[in-house]
């Protein structure tokens, strides 16, 4: 099932931390926690579901926002901004330290934070590979989806949802688009079927067909040219019919 993406607030300012939370939650977001030292973000990410983090430089403790910086980078897998009103090089070059997924410069408008969570989102899986971005534009950013351990961040409309593997029923190619099938809805994403395939657990979803990939724990059915999944008849290679059957078998 489709899930907003929940997001903490880490900000020693009480009145710009409250002015963040509406904005994200009039886009649409969920708002875990909003705190204002390193010790009570460590706690939330402790015991909630966090999905990004956004994080001031300067907080109200001994420890800064680059401390919790680095402690998501080696504890979490999850993306992170940095949000402050600081952006002199040695700031900066301080901060790249720790691989932040973006670099927020205060003041900023709500479509400023919007683009800066958006690329966050997007270029998560390459964040150990790419420098942190100062962002402050409104940029288009391109439709991608981001994987985590249990799950993958599709988008749709302007928000990113994020889906869980089990919910996936099956995936259809259709021209430059693929349908993602899960147990309520269908998402349209922007991707050749074989790349999306090789995002997903390999031991739950193969390719049936050309145009389908299926995710075997929904297979209700099977015949000698298909499989059924809910209502869904779904044609199968021959290969796939062999695994399948082989599988059923063991």
């Amino acid at each position: 099932m489709e899930q907003p993406i929940r997001i903490l607030i880490v900000e020693d300012n009480v009145i710009i931390a409250d002015d963040m939370q509406s904005m994200l939650e009039e886009i649409g977001y969920e708002i875990v926690d909003n705190v204002i030292v390193y010790e009570q973000a460590e706690e939330v990410l402790k015991t909630q579901h966090v999905d990004l983090v956004l994080i001031d430089i300067i907080l109200a403790s001994d420890k800064t926002g680059i401390d919790l910086g680095k402690h998501i980078r080696e504890n979490y897998d999850i993306p992170f901004i940095f949000v402050t009103s600081n952006s002199d090089r040695a700031t900066v070059e301080n901060a790249k330290t720790v691989k932040p997924n973006g670099y927020l410069v205060k003041p900023f408008e709500q479509q400023d934070l919007y683009t800066s969570i958006e690329i966050a989102l997007s270029n998560f899986t390459r964040s150990d590979k790419s420098p942190a971005a100062v962002v402050n534009s409104n940029e288009d950013v391109p439709m991608s989806n981001t994987v985590l351990k249990d799950s993958i961040f599709v988008k749709k409309q302007h928000l990113y949802y994020r889906i869980q593997f089990s919910d996936i029923r099956f995936i259809k190619a259709d021209n430059v688009y693929l349908e993602v099938n899960t147990v309520d809805k269908k998402f349209l994403v922007r991707s050749p079927l074989k790349d999306y395939l090789e995002k997903l657990p390999k031991n739950k979803f193969y390719r049936a067909h050309k145009s389908y990939i299926v995710n075997v724990d929904h297979i209700d059915a099977i015949n000698s040219k298909d499989i059924m999944i809910k209502d869904t008849l779904i044609p199968i290679s021959k290969d796939f019919k062999e695994f399948i059957i082989s599988a059923m078998n063991s």
